[in-house]
């Protein structure tokens, strides 16, 4: 039966990697031609939010769209607007046309995503648990195979945005001749945040954090790479690195978090990804092995904190909260990663851009020392209400619901359902 349902998925998760090594590359050449083209370190960190403003965008006007035409044509509209895009911005290389194709960018692979997410979902079946760990390798390991396309044509011209457009244009046909059954309805609920930082603070403190992170750290690394002296080969290399040390190092990092407070580990990370970037800001201009040592440092640390804050946000919500919870810490991701590269783009302006590192070290040194002081105020959650810690993407609210916690069975009494672990400890001794 599993193996019948892999079967079933595969075509699924071939095309979805083929989609994400061009978005991979269009990353990446976006990031060298802005550089190419002049393009200061505040209008490179406004034009490449905009990919970010998409997502939020898109997970309000995409689940409709998607209810109202199907998954087929949803996934065939999304998929060829992002290769037009893909296209567009080797056409007019302009930074408000690509602001503005950015944004459609961020909505087109948001729709992309909650469709093959959906798939996943519905198709899966008793292989779930390992179909989301599957696909979870594939989102990194394509991401990194990606950046090496880069070193066919440059980003000098148009070849390189042709190629990426390609990738998405192939990525649609397995998904488009696939034979598994279209899901149902996505449905998209999320709590409000206020909600979730009253339960979570920490889970909260560590998606908003990410995003500032990893948005700016998206938006600005190829265009650090670049400056240090790499070509594009090293500058692929530097990206990649920091990709595969997250898909690395997040099975230990999450080991150890199911055997202690999870926001110790979260603080933990914190500071080395904060020690990582520190040392890369001194390092990095020696040459591509220190590039490649740091960045894959520094993904191995940084890329399991928003893992960390969804397992931390999973173990305070009761059973029937926790996955619309988790989906508001992606909306918090989101806004994040659209206010993190205008920002850090602005203390570039003044600082130059060899102050990448320092600038994300900061916004970690942030999150550390927040994470510290809720360890002192709020006592953690017990090992018996601690679930298990998995690798997660940051891509739709769909994805939470292939995430295998969601269907985790909870020996509670269904008048409790709503009632975080705390509280229900608490009802249960009083009874």
């Amino acid at each position: 039966m599993r193996q019948a349902s892999l079967r079933s998925v595969s075509s699924l998760l071939g095309g979805m990697g083929v989609l994400l090594a061009g978005s991979g590359l269009l990353g990446t050449t976006l990031g060298l031609r802005a550089t190419l083209e002049g393009f200061g370190e505040l209008l490179i960190g406004v034009v490449m939010s905009g990919f970010f403003l998409g997502y939020v965008v898109g997970a309000r006007v995409c689940p409709p769209v998607i209810r109202r035409v199907g998954h087929v044509r949803a996934f065939a509209a999304c998929a060829a607007m992002t290769a037009a895009v893909a296209l567009l911005y080797g056409l007019s290389v302009d930074p408000l046309v690509w602001w503005g194709l950015r944004v459609l960018n961020g909505i087109g692979l948001l729709g992309i995503y909650m469709v093959i997410e959906s798939w996943l979902n519905a198709s899966a079946g008793q292989a779930r648990a390992r179909v989301f760990s599957i696909y979870m390798m594939i989102n990194l390991f394509a991401v990194a195979a990606g950046q090496y396309l880069i070193v066919l044509h440059g980003a000098a011209g148009l070849a390189s945005f042709a190629l990426a457009a390609v990738f998405f244009c192939i990525g649609l046909l397995p998904i488009a001749l696939t034979p598994a059954e279209q899901p149902g309805h996505i449905e998209t609920r999320a709590l409000s945040l206020r909600s979730v930082y009253a339960v979570s603070p920490v889970g909260f403190a560590g998606a908003l954090g990410t995003g500032l992170a990893m948005g700016s750290y998206w938006s600005f690394a190829a265009v650090y790479g670049h400056a240090t002296g790499l070509d594009d080969a090293g500058v692929a290399n530097f990206i990649a690195a920091a990709v595969i040390g997250g898909a690395v190092l997040q099975w230990p990092i999450g080991w150890l978090s199911d055997r202690r407070d999870r926001r110790t580990v979260l603080a933990g990370a914190s500071v080395l990804s904060l020690a990582s970037l520190v040392v890369m800001w001194f390092a990095a201009p020696g040459g591509q092995l220190p590039a490649v040592l740091c960045g894959l440092a520094f993904g191995g640390t940084g890329f399991s904190i928003y893992s960390l804050a969804v397992a931390q946000t999973h173990d305070r919500f009761g059973p029937s909260d926790s996955l619309e919870a988790t989906k508001a810490l992606l909306l918090l991701h989101g806004l994040g990663a659209m206010a993190g590269p205008p920002l850090a783009g602005a203390v570039m302006k003044g600082l130059g851009i060899q102050a990448f590192p320092a600038v994300l070290a900061a916004m970690f040194a942030v999150l550390a020392a927040f994470t510290v002081y809720r360890i002192r105020v709020d006592a953690p959650v017990p090992e018996i209400d601690r679930g298990s810690f998995l690798p997660v993407s940051r891509t739709s609210a769909v994805a939470m619901d292939l995430d295998p916690r969601s269907d985790a069975a909870i020996a509670v009494e269904p008048e409790d359902m709503h009632l975080n672990p705390n509280e229900r400890r608490a009802e249960v001794q009083g009874r």
